[in-house]
């Protein structure tokens, strides 16, 4: 599946929601959401160049260190979905994306995933910077994003509101 750089999200993943992914409510486990985003990064790191054949050629890799997902609508067994995907920010180390879950049918926000990753070297386990034509094309990317509003979800921070 391809994706267009030029200015919208990018759409690199699409797939169906399977049986074993279904909980005893009916619908979707939280836990498979989070595998289903985890799907829509590996897609963002390959059209980078920085998946897993960089991986085994670099010695290098990618950690997320932080994730926050919505749930927006349910969904259910044999559903299609399909991501879209924002860089938001990203400098020589880290890389800010912002992933959309849509059921195919209805075209409904299912949920969303928030992300941050982190370029690592694998034989120090420690932070390295991104190879220069990956900071680059992210670069691009995220400029060519920037007309797009700001997710709503973005940065949200989950508390109980203290008693008045």
């Amino acid at each position: 599946m391809g994706g267009t750089d030029q200015g919208a999200a990018l759409a690199l993943h699409s797939e169906t929601v399977r049986p074993e992914w279904i909980d005893y409510n009916g619908h979707m486990n939280v836990g498979y959401y989070v595998l289903a985003f985890d799907h829509a990064t590996d897609a963002l790191l390959n059209h980078l160049n920085i998946g897993d054949d960089y991986r085994r050629d670099a010695n290098c890799s990618t950690f997320v260190v932080g994730s926050h997902v919505t749930y927006q609508q349910e969904v259910t067994e044999g559903a299609g979905l399909s991501f879209t995907t924002r860089i938001l920010g990203s400098d020589a180390k880290r890389i800010h994306l912002f992933h959309e879950m849509n059921r195919s049918d209805d075209g409904a926000l299912a949920a969303t995933n928030e992300v941050m990753v982190l370029h690592i070297d694998m034989a120090s386990r420690r932070t390295a910077p991104l190879p220069e034509a990956v900071q680059s094309r992210m670069t691009e990317i995220t400029a060519a994003q920037s007309a797009l509003p700001m997710p709503k979800e973005v940065g949200h921070v989950m508390a109980i509101p203290a008693p008045k």
